[in-house]
């Protein structure tokens, strides 16, 4: 087990490596010829855990990979699956991609907009949903498209949104 505190951000919880983790990171950390390259790896093993990465954590699994918290702060806030704050126990990711922009994404948007009453960047006083942009999700022959956690759905429709909404309770 780890325990790390930040001397340089005093308000920063002091955070609890657990053993379990450190292994999986260093088990990430064996695959590639850089410890560095096992960076989103390691952010994903912390989000599993806790649903996102708190601050504390970042300074340990940086020691881990050998590099700066500022460059593993970097790699965390640039990569738009990593969770920098709490989220909603189902994070809805709409694409706003040039595609579903011409399959009319914006009706769909609105309908889950309308649905869970938060706009984009919000989560759901119940904390059952976050609502996110994503710039892309890969499924342009299949606009517009949203994926809830690790679930996409596309070809999306207004009226589809309450019924599929209401399977992630």
């Amino acid at each position: 087990m780890i325990i790390c505190t930040d001397s340089n951000r005093p308000n920063v919880e002091p955070y609890i490596l657990a053993d379990e983790d450190r292994a999986e990171i260093e088990h990430h950390i064996h695959h590639y010829d850089d410890a560095r390259a096992a960076s989103i790896d390691a952010l994903k093993v912390i989000q599993r855990r806790h649903g996102w990465v708190p601050d504390g954590a970042i300074q340990p699994v940086a020691d881990l990979l050998g590099i700066s918290a500022p460059d593993l702060e970097g790699v965390a806030t640039f990569y738009s699956l990593i969770f920098r704050r709490p989220v909603g126990r189902n994070v809805i990711k709409v694409c706003d991609s040039i595609a579903c922009h011409l399959m009319d994404f914006e009706v769909v948007q609105d309908a889950i907009i309308k649905h869970i009453n938060v706009g984009l960047g919000e989560t759901t006083a119940d904390e059952r949903y976050t609502l996110l942009p994503i710039c892309c999700l890969g499924t342009c022959d299949k606009a517009p498209a949203i994926m809830i956690n690790d679930d996409t759905h596309t070809n999306l429709t207004p009226e589809q949104i309450p019924a599929l909404l209401e399977k992630y309770v």
